[in-house]
C-alpha cells in the first residue's frame, strides 16, 4: 500500500510542474515603444522597448527576456530577428530597453515581440508589436511647401513679422482672411500593400482622401516654437485609397502660427508668424515591390474654404453657403476663379516653410474624447438663448440648425453668467482685438445643418446662442470635450463625497489645461504656464499616461531657452515671458518634471538630454545671486489675501528653495551621466544655498521664517532645506500657524502643494485631511460649495475657474489616502511605498495606477474595531507596505498570520504601523485593535 502511494505522488510530480510552469508563462502584455503603442513614424533611432508581465502568481519576478525585431510579420512570425535579437539576457528589466539592432532607417517597419524567463518558468512569445520610423533627415522630404496667399492691398504686402512692431495701422491684415483648402488627383495604378502619409500642416490642419478625414485627431499638429522646431504627423492612409483615381484634400487653419489678434502676450508678432502652408508626402507601396511617391508642389490647386475667420483665441466663422461639396473627392470638378459665384481654384503658390527642423510628433494627439449633452436651456433675453453643460471644460459645440438660406448664428463661449442670465465673457480681458471665443455659422438652408469648428477651441460652461431661427432645444448643442488623448492611468475613490468631488474636479482641470501642452487655463490665455504646469504635474502622472506629452513638451523648454540660459514664463512663447520676473518657480519645470517622469516612469532620458540647458540655466541664476540668495520670482502666487501676488512670505524665499532643489537634481544626473566633478560641483552649491537659506530667512528662536507665513515654513521643510535638528521646531510653529486659521491651508499655490507634503511626510496627514474637507473659505469645498465643477485660479474665486494650478491635492489622494507611493531609490515604481492613511471620519479608500510593471492597487476599509488592506504588487515589483497596528502579531494576511505568509517578510514597527516587505501578488492584510 505505501508503495501505491509513493507511485502516485512520484506520477502527479510532473503534473504539478507542468501546472506551475502553465501558471508562470503569460506571456507579456502592453508592449509599448517609447511610452506608446504601435507609434507610428517615430525619428528616435534607439527606441525605448517595454513590456508588463501578467501578475497571476505571488512572488514572480523575471530573470531574462530575449526581444526579437524584424523587418516584416511574416520574419517575425518565424521567430528571426533580422533586424535585432537580443538572445537571453540574464536581467530583471521590463522596461525603456534600448533598441541595438541594425541601424534604422527612415519609413523603416520594425515588427517586434519579447519572451521573458521569470523565477517559476518560461513565458510564450507575446503578440507582436510594431513600430514605423518617419522621415528622419530633410533630404527625405520630396515635397515643396505650399500655401494660398491672400491677396493684399499695396501696403499690406508682407506678413507682420517682417514689417516689424510699428505696423499697427495694418496689423491686422490676415484676420479676415479665409481658410484655404488645398487639393491633388492622382492614379494609383496597382494593387495597393501600404500608404503612409507625412504632414506638417501650419497653424492646423485637417486632412482628407476621397472624401473622407484622415484619423480621428484635431488641432494638428502640436503647437511649438516654429522658427525652431515644426511637428509632422504620420498616417497609415492605407484603407483609404483604392486602385485608379484618388483624390487628397487639406483644409488649414491659422493656429499658433498664424495668431493675428493683439493680445497680452505678444503672439502677433512672433517670429515665425505667416499665413497658413503645408508640406506633404504620400509613399503609396504597391504589392509587386514598386512604389509611388505623391507631394505637395505645383500641381496642387487651391481654393478659399467656407472658414472665413478663425483665431486660436477668437473662434471659427463659416459660411455653409460657400461649401464646395465633394471637394475631396476625385470625381469633383474645379471651376476657376471668375468661373462661378463660389471660390475658384488656381495653382498653389511655392512658399518658405519655417525656419525651425521638422520633427515627427510622437506624443499622443489631441481629440475629441467625449460628448456631452447640455443639462439646461434659458432664454433670459428675446431671442437670446443660453445653454448650461452642466461642467466646466474645453472644446466646442456641435450645432444643428434648420433654417432659411443666409441666416447667422452666434455662439459665445465662458464660464460665468451675468445676474440677469446671459453670457459674462470674464475671460476676455487679455484680447485686445477681435471677438472672444466666438464662433459663427451662416447656415445653406437646406434642411437639417450640423456643423462644429475645426480650428479652435474654448473654455467654457455656458454658451450663449444668438440668431437662432426658433427657439432652440436641448438637442440642438452638443459638447465636445477636446484634450490630448493619453491614457487613463489611475483611479481614486473614497467614503467622503467631498473628496470624490476635488478628485472628479482636479481630474477635468488637468484634462481641460492639457490641449497638446499643458497650459494655465484654456479660455482667457491658453499659454504653457510652467509654473501651473510643474505644480499639478505629479498629479497628472498618476491619473493619466502624460510621460510622452511632458517628454515633448521640454524640448520646447531647449527650443525657447536663450543662450544666456534664461527661460520664459510660458512655453512655448513668441517670445514674451524672459522679463517678466516668473524666476525658478515656474522655471523650475525644466527640471521638476523630467525629475517626476523618472520617479514615477523609470525613465532617465529626459533629465539626462537637457543637462547642458540646466547647466545654462544654472549658470543664469548664479549671476542672479551673487549671494546665493535669488531675488527674482513671482512668489506664492494667488495666496488667500491681498491678490496673486499679495503673499508676504518674500519671493527670494520660494525662489532660492527653487534654485537649491534644481542644483541637486543637476547633481543627480551629472552623476547619472558620470560626471563626477559636476556632481562634487553641484552638491558644494546646494550647501552654500542652503546655509545662505537659512541665514538670511530663518529666525532660530521661534521656528519660523520671515514673512511668518506657513508658506515660508512649509518651503524649507518640503524643499529639504530644513536641518533635521530644527525640524521639531519648525513642525511645531507650522502646526499653531495652521491652528490660528482654524485648519486651514492659508497659502497661495505654491505654500499649498508645499504644506500638503511637509506635512503627510512628518506625520501630520491628518491637518490635510482636515484643510481638504473643510467648506468655507479657503478651500477647494468652499468651490464645490459655489457650484465649482473645476479648481479655481483664486480661492476667493476671482479670475479664471478652470485653473489646475492647486491641483497637487489630487495626488495627495493617492500618495496618502489610497498609500501608492514611488520609491526614489527604485524609480518607476520597481518598489512601491504602500502607506494607506485612515483619517479623521474617512471609513475606506481605494486607489490604482497602473505603473510600467502592470496595475497597483490599494483599497483598505475600516472593519469593527480592525483595519482591512487588499493589496495588487504588480509582476517583477516589491513593495514595503505599511498596516497600522501596534504590533506584527494582530496581524493576519490571507488567512495566516501576516509574518508567515508567503512572499511577507516582517522588518518591524515604524510610526505606529507594522513595516512588511512584499514581492509581485495580490494581498489580503486585516489587523485588529
Amino acid at each position: 500500500m505505501i508503495a501505491f502511494v509513493l507511485f502516485k505522488c512520484i506520477m502527479i510530480l510532473p503534473i504539478l510542474f507542468l501546472v506551475t510552469i502553465s501558471a508562470a508563462s503569460s506571456a507579456p502584455i502592453n508592449l509599448t515603444c517609447d511610452h506608446a503603442r504601435n507609434p507610428a513614424g517615430i525619428d528616435n533611432p534607439q527606441p525605448r522597448l517595454s513590456w508588463i508581465i501578467p501578475n497571476t502568481n505571488r512572488g514572480e519576478a523575471q530573470t531574462a527576456y530575449q526581444i526579437v525585431v524584424s523587418s516584416s510579420e511574416d520574419a517575425l512570425k518565424s521567430d528571426t530577428g533580422n533586424l535585432w535579437d537580443s538572445g537571453k539576457v540574464a536581467s530583471d528589466q521590463s522596461t525603456l530597453i534600448r533598441y541595438a539592432g541594425k541601424p534604422l532607417t527612415s519609413e523603416m517597419r520594425c515588427y517586434w515581440k519579447v519572451r521573458v524567463w521569470t523565477n517559476l518558468g518560461q513565458s510564450q512569445w507575446s503578440a507582436p508589436a510594431e513600430w514605423s520610423m518617419g522621415l528622419l533627415s530633410e533630404s527625405d522630404w520630396k515635397g515643396k511647401w505650399v500655401a494660398n496667399r491672400p491677396k493684399l492691398d499695396d501696403d499690406e504686402t508682407l506678413p507682420l513679422n517682417k514689417r516689424g512692431r510699428g505696423a499697427d495701422a495694418a496689423s491686422h491684415v490676415l484676420q479676415k482672411t479665409p481658410g484655404p483648402l488645398l487639393r491633388k488627383t492622382f492614379v494609383a495604378a496597382k494593387s495597393i500593400k501600404r500608404a503612409t502619409a507625412y504632414i506638417c500642416g501650419l497653424g492646423f490642419y485637417e486632412m482628407r482622401i476621397n472624401g473622407a478625414k484622415v484619423g480621428d485627431c484635431v488641432l494638428e499638429p502640436s503647437y511649438t516654437k516654429y522658427d525652431k522646431r515644426a511637428l509632422y504627423v504620420t498616417h497609415d492612409v492605407t484603407p483609404m485609397l483604392k486602385q485608379g483615381l484618388n483624390a487628397i484634400g487639406v483644409m488649414l487653419g491659422n493656429g499658433w502660427f498664424n495668431c493675428h489678434t493683439r493680445d497680452s502676450w505678444d503672439f502677433d508678432h512672433a517670429p515665425w508668424r505667416d499665413t497658413p502652408r503645408m508640406l506633404m508626402q504620400l509613399n503609396i507601396e504597391y504589392s509587386d515591390g514598386t512604389s509611388q511617391l505623391v507631394v505637395s508642389d505645383e500641381s496642387w490647386r487651391t481654393a478659399f474654404s467656407p472658414i472665413t475667420f478663425d483665431g486660436v483665441r477668437n473662434g471659427e466663422e463659416y459660411d455653409a453657403r460657400l461649401e464646395q461639396r465633394g471637394w475631396d473627392t476625385a470625381e469633383f470638378v474645379e471651376h476657376f476663379e471668375g468661373d462661378a459665384e463660389l471660390p475658384g481654384w488656381k495653382p498653389v503658390e511655392i512658399v518658405d516653410g519655417p525656419k525651425g527642423r521638422l520633427v515627427a510628433e510622437v506624443a499622443p494627439p489631441v481629440k475629441v474624447m467625449e460628448t456631452i449633452k447640455p443639462v439646461k436651456v434659458t432664454e433670459p433675453k428675446p431671442g437670446v438663448f443660453v445653454f448650461d453643460m452642466g461642467v466646466n471644460m474645453a472644446g466646442w459645440c456641435e450645432l444643428k440648425v434648420a433654417g432659411p438660406v443666409g441666416t447667422k448664428v452666434t455662439l459665445r463661449y465662458d464660464e460665468r453668467l451675468h445676474e440677469d442670465g446671459t453670457l459674462h465673457q470674464s475671460n476676455a480681458s487679455h484680447l485686445a482685438s477681435g471677438e472672444f471665443q466666438t464662433d459663427k455659422y451662416t447656415l445653406r438652408g437646406v434642411g437639417l445643418e450640423s456643423w462644429e469648428p475645426r480650428f479652435t477651441y474654448h473654455g467654457f460652461q455656458y454658451v450663449q446662442v444668438e440668431g437662432f431661427p426658433g427657439k432652440p432645444t436641448l438637442n440642438s448643442l452638443l459638447g465636445k470635450v477636446v484634450h490630448s488623448s493619453f491614457d487613463k492611468a489611475g483611479d481614486f475613490e473614497c467614503s467622503n463625497e467631498l473628496l470624490n468631488k476635488i478628485q472628479r474636479n482636479t481630474v477635468r482641470s488637468y484634462i481641460s489645461n492639457f490641449v497638446s501642452y499643458p497650459m494655465d487655463c484654456p479660455h482667457r490665455e491658453k499659454n504653457g504656464w510652467t509654473g501651473d504646469a510643474q505644480l499639478a504635474s505629479e498629479t497628472g502622472l498618476y491619473n493619466f499616461n502624460t510621460t510622452a506629452n511632458y517628454e515633448r513638451w521640454m524640448h520646447d523648454f531647449a527650443d525657447c531657452q536663450r543662450g544666456d540660459g534664461n527661460l520664459p514664463g510660458i512655453v512655448p512663447t513668441g517670445g514674451w515671458g524672459f522679463d517678466w520676473g516668473n524666476g525658478p518657480a515656474w522655471d523650475s519645470a525644466y527640471f521638476l518634471i523630467p525629475y517626476y517622469i523618472y520617479l514615477y516612469s523609470g525613465d532617465a532620458s529626459v533629465l539626462q538630454a537637457h543637462y547642458e540647458g540646466y547647466k545654462r540655466y544654472l549658470d543664469f541664476l548664479a549671476s542672479k545671486s551673487p549671494d546665493h540668495i535669488v531675488t527674482l520670482g513671482l512668489g506664492d502666487w494667488c495666496p488667500p489675501q491681498g491678490g496673486p501676488g499679495g503673499h508676504a512670505t518674500p519671493a527670494a524665499l520660494t525662489s532660492t528653495a527653487y534654485y537649491y532643489v534644481d542644483v541637486k537634481i543637476a547633481a543627480k544626473v551629472a552623476g547619472m551621466l558620470g560626471k563626477g566633478e559636476d556632481a562634487r560641483k553641484y552638491n558644494a552649491l546646494a550647501d552654500q544655498i542652503q546655509k545662505a537659506f537659512m541665514a538670511r530667512f530663518y529666525d532660530p528662536a521661534t521656528g519660523r521664517f520671515e514673512g511668518n507665513e506657513q508658506c515660508g515654513m512649509a518651503t524649507a521643510i518640503y524643499q529639504g532645506l530644513l536641518p533635521e535638528s530644527e525640524k521639531r521646531k519648525v513642525m511645531g510653529a507650522l502646526v499653531e500657524e495652521i491652528g490660528n486659521r482654524d485648519g486651514h491651508i492659508w497659502a497661495g499655490i505654491l505654500g499649498t502643494k508645499y504644506l500638503i507634503n511637509a506635512l503627510t511626510n512628518n506625520g501630520r496627514a491628518d491637518l490635510v485631511y482636515t484643510a481638504a474637507t473643510k467648506r468655507d473659505f479657503p478651500s477647494w469645498g468652499h468651490w464645490i460649495e459655489q457650484g465649482a465643477t473645476t479648481l479655481w485660479e483664486m480661492w476667493n474665486g476671482d479670475g479664471s475657474r478652470n485653473h489646475i494650478m492647486f491641483g497637487d491635492i489630487g495626488a495627495w489622494f493617492y500618495r496618502a489616502l489610497a498609500g501608492i507611493n514611488p520609491d526614489p531609490d527604485k524609480p518607476g515604481f520597481k518598489h512601491i511605498i504602500i502607506r494607506p492613511q485612515m483619517l479623521g471620519d474617512l471609513k475606506w479608500a481605494k486607489g490604482s495606477h497602473l505603473s510600467p510593471y502592470g496595475m497597483i492597487r490599494s483599497s483598505w476599509k475600516r472593519s469593527g474595531s480592525g483595519f482591512e488592506l487588499s493589496l495588487d504588487i504588480p509582476t517583477n515589483s516589491t513593495a514595503t507596505v505599511y498596516v497600522p497596528a501596534v504590533s506584527e502579531g494582530a496581524i493576519v494576511e490571507s488567512g495566516k498570520p501576516a509574518a508567515k505568509s508567503d512572499g511577507v517578510k516582517f522588518i518591524g514597527i515604524k510610526e505606529g504601523c507594522a513595516v512588511f516587505e512584499v514581492k509581485s501578488g495580490h494581498y489580503e492584510f486585516s489587523a485588529g485593535k
